[in-house]
C-alpha cells in the first residue's frame, strides 16, 4: 500500500479523501433511513458489502420502504448498475493478477473509482488511483453504513433531520450529468411522466420499472440527406448513365474553364 502511495500525487490523495468524506455522509444517510424505516440492521450492511453501489442501494431500498417487492427492487437497482458495464471495459487494464484479485477489483468499481483512473495515462499510476480510492471507499462507505444504522435505531424519525430527502437527492445527482443531452432530456421526462400517472394503478415499484418506456423516445442519430440529382450538380459532375474514367471530371472543368476564357 506504501508503494501505491508513493506512486500518487498528494493533490490526488487529498480530492480521493474528499470524496470519502462526502460518501460517508451519504453512507450514513443510508444506513438510517434504511434501519429507521423498518429493515433490520443486517439489510443494509449486507448491500454495502455485497453490492457497493450508492446509487442501486438507495433505489433498491426504497422501492422496498414504499410497499414494492424484492423483484421489483433488484430489477431497479440492476438498471441502475448498469452503468457501470462501459466502466468496466473502460478500466479493465488495470485489473490484473490472479482471478481473485481481478474479481475483487471489478467489486470495487465505482463511478469515484473509474472517473480517478481514467484522468490518469500512466498505467502504474492508474493502477495505484484505482486500487487506493477503491479500497479507500469500500472501507469508508461499509463502516459509514453500519455507523448509521445503528444511529438510525437510536434515532427512530430520521425525517427530523431532513435525511429522507437522501433517496432523491443521491438518484438525482447520478441524473443530473446526462440531461445535458436533448435525447436524453426526452427520455427522462416521458418515463416520469409514465411513472407518475401509472403510481395509483399499480404495485409499489413498478412505476420505475415502467418508466423505461421512455427510453422508446431518446432521440437517435441524424441521417445526413444526399444531394439532390439534376439542377446545382457540383461542376465538373458527370451525367447519369455516362461512365466516367479516371480524371474525366478533371478534363470536363477544364474544357469549361477554356470556353470560357475563349468567349
Amino acid at each position: 500500500m506504501r508503494s501505491l502511495l508513493r506512486t500518487l500525487e498528494h493533490a490526488t490523495l487529498r480530492d480521493i479523501a474528499l470524496v470519502c468524506l462526502a460518501d460517508a455522509l451519504v453512507g450514513a444517510s443510508f444506513g438510517a433511513i434504511s434501519v429507521s424505516g423498518g429493515l433490520p440492521l443486517w439489510v443494509p450492511v449486507a448491500l454495502s458489502v455485497l453490492v457497493f453501489a450508492g446509487g442501486s442501494q438507495f433505489a433498491a431500498v426504497g422501492v422496498v420502504l414504499s410497499g414494492g417487492g424484492v423483484l421489483a427492487a433488484v430489477a431497479t437497482g440492476l438498471v441502475l448498475n448498469a452503468r457501470l458495464l462501459p466502466f468496466g471495459f473502460a478500466v479493465a487494464d488495470v485489473l490484473q493478477g490472479p482471478w481473485w484479485q481481478r474479481l475483487f477489483g471489478a467489486q470495487l468499481l465505482t463511478d469515484e473509482s473509474a472517473a480517478f483512473a481514467l484522468q490518469e495515462s500512466e498505467p502504474r499510476r492508474r493502477r495505484a488511483v484505482f486500487w487506493i480510492c477503491g479500497v479507500s471507499l469500500f472501507v469508508v462507505w461499509n463502516v459509514a453504513v453500519l455507523l448509521g444504522g445503528l444511529a438510525g435505531g437510536l434515532i427512530g424519525d430520521t425525517d427530523v433531520f431532513g435525511l429522507d430527502a437522501a433517496f432523491p437527492a443521491v438518484l438525482l445527482a447520478l441524473v443530473l450529468p446526462s440531461l445535458a443531452d436533448r435525447g436524453t432530456r426526452t427520455a427522462a421526462v416521458a418515463g416520469a411522466v409514465v411513472a407518475v400517472a401509472a403510481t395509483p394503478f399499480v404495485p409499489a415499484g413498478l412505476p420505475v420499472l415502467l418508466a423505461l418506456v421512455g427510453l422508446l423516445l431518446a432521440g437517435r442519430p441524424a441521417v445526413a440527406s444526399e444531394p439532390e440529382s439534376g439542377s446545382g450538380s457540383e461542376p465538373g459532375s458527370v451525367e447519369p448513365g455516362v461512365a466516367a474514367e479516371p480524371g474525366e471530371s478533371e478534363s470536363v472543368v477544364a474544357a469549361a474553364a477554356g470556353k470560357e476564357d475563349v468567349r
